[in-house]
């Protein structure tokens, strides 16, 4: 069968299963805007050029900043199209499958070009009221009729993917949850799955800070807090309101932080300001600097290594996508307190695998982040038990690939 998956920064959730496609005999081509450094042995990777997009108008109607993004999400999707045409016609490839992320509006047109065609969409997330990430931090976010509006119009290229689509895959039960009630049935959960062979414990890792000039190892009072950017999805400005009464419960605490300055998810910070900068000026002349520790982003290796040195791991998000890196964390067997929201929820039971807290209780965090790490020899049996749930559940090679190549080879009604 031939296979083409669509996907802007492929392979985003996508490296295994094309991968492995292609290793059975398949013909596997791969369309998206950004070149990756790496290869995918029997995928084709070629590239189309995105349109140039326009910014956002200001002082216009309110649904103006929307109704733009829509307008990208087309262009994108136009885009995207006359390259899948250009590869049928000068390619002389016809796909039997296309497999796109909806995300970025590439899904829109996948019909037009390829009618015969079997469209699988990857649903991410869709964005709503009730329950989800738009009205949940107050600080950012005030329920209004206008927020629910904009929501409604950013959800017009998902619509019309979710439309298209003969079935759709989502990672998580939350993340299905969180779409029409009419397009539940055409969504199967399936996770892209997790190598646990790699993201496995290591008692001998270490970590070297040099600009701090001081190694980690197993067994250090070490706090690792791992997020794409160190934004509010992730509870960042949390997080740094707990580290000064932190620090205080804990006097020999190390706190590592990985995380870029910009931002992927919500809105972006006041102009000339990131919100790392912001949320650190708010508590800086609390802490002891000397002991926290910005690494910026690292390597994926790296990041391995601090999560197997880590006593403790921190992760808080809004109800939104599950992150990959709490769950390779899990599956390192960290000692997880994390945020008692609604996709954590899935993974974490409390006092099982992991611990929980309340995502807004800033003195909660400090107290349950500082009694954790007295008690961390004693609470082996959870770091065990996080392991298990994702080798059990989430494993790449024995749970989600098999998965994934039953739905995409078979197409299972």
């Amino acid at each position: 069968m031939k296979y083409l998956f669509v996907h802007q920064n492929f392979p985003g959730q996508f490296r295994h299963i094309a991968t492995a496609l292609a290793a059975r005999g398949h013909e596997v081509v791969a369309l998206g805007v950004n070149k990756s450094a790496e290869t995918f042995p029997g995928v084709r990777h070629l590239l189309y050029r995105e349109p140039k997009m326009e910014k956002a108008p200001h002082g216009e109607h309110p649904l103006a900043a929307a109704m733009m993004e829509v307008d990208t999400k087309v262009m994108r999707g136009e885009a995207a199209a006359r390259a899948m045409a250009q590869i049928a016609q000068k390619e002389k490839f016809i796909p039997d499958v296309v497999v796109a992320h909806s995300g970025w509006g590439e899904a829109f047109f996948v019909k037009e070009v390829f009618p015969k065609a079997r469209l699988v969409v990857y649903a991410e997330y869709y964005y709503g009221a009730e329950g989800g990430d738009t009205h949940f931090d107050p600080e950012f976010a005030k329920p209004s009729i206008t927020m629910n509006e904009r929501v409604h119009v950013k959800n017009t290229h998902l619509l019309h993917a979710l439309n298209d689509c003969d079935f759709a895959i989502a990672p998580t039960e939350f993340q299905k949850s969180r779409h029409p009630a009419w397009s539940l049935d055409r969504i199967r959960v399936v996770h892209e799955g997790i190598d646990t062979q790699r993201f496995a414990p290591d008692p001998k890792a270490t970590v070297q800070l040099q600009s701090a000039g001081v190694t980690l190892h197993p067994g250090d009072e070490v706090i690792t807090f791992v997020v794409r950017q160190l934004e509010p999805y992730r509870g960042y400005h949390i997080f740094m309101r707990a580290l000064p009464l932190l620090q205080q419960l804990r006097p020999n605490l190390r706190v590592v932080l990985v995380g870029a300055d910009g931002t992927s998810y919500g809105a972006p910070p006041p102009q000339g300001k990131t919100w790392k900068n912001i949320f650190l000026d708010e508590v800086k002349d609390k802490l002891d600097m000397s002991r926290v520790h910005f690494v910026g982003r690292v390597p994926h290796a790296t990041l391995t290594q601090l999560m197997q040195v880590s006593a403790l791991h921190v992760y808080l998000t809004y109800p939104f996508v599950l992150s990959w890196s709490l769950m390779e964390a899990m599956s390192i067997g960290c000692l997880i307190l994390a945020s008692d929201t609604a996709p954590v929820r899935e993974v974490i039971e409390h006092g099982k695998n992991g611990l929980l807290t309340p995502f807004f209780d800033v003195e909660k965090l400090a107290h349950t982040a500082a009694e954790t790490l007295e008690r961390r020899a004693e609470l082996t049996s959870l770091r065990d038990a996080a392991r298990r749930t994702i080798v059990d559940r989430y494993d790449l090679q024995s749970q989600c690939l098999p998965h994934l190549l039953h739905l995409l080879e078979d197409f299972p009604a």
